[in-house]
């Protein structure tokens, strides 16, 4: 193997060590902030001017009213009564079916 590579391949290893040691180190801390690292809390929150709050604002109205639109467009789906009537009597022979077949487990 050339000597240059074996150093590089090194190198690398020697890196990820350090990674790993800083990581150790890290969560093994005192408490003490890491470099570099801005908490939320310091950093704060973002502020929006009011023409961005209105804009945003008038684009969320203008996406329900899109919403309520296409529901709106939608019509109903309407039963007769006649087609309700018989769903009503297949549930209920479905039901005496079962009620039947109960009464017959506690019979046997």
């Amino acid at each position: 193997m050339d000597a240059n590579r074996i150093l590089a391949e090194l190198r690398v290893e020697r890196d990820h060590i350090d990674r790993a040691i800083s990581a150790v180190a890290a969560v093994n801390s005192t408490g003490q902030q890491r470099a570099g690292r801005v908490l939320k809390a310091v950093r704060g929150r973002r502020k929006l001017s009011a023409a961005a709050r209105a804009r945003i604002s008038a684009a969320q109205r203008a996406r329900w009213a899109r919403v309520k639109q296409v529901k709106a467009a939608k019509p109903g789906r309407r039963m007769s009564r006649a087609a309700r009537k018989r769903i009503a009597a297949a549930q209920r022979a479905r039901w005496a079916k079962v009620r039947a077949q109960q009464q017959a487990q506690k019979v046997a």
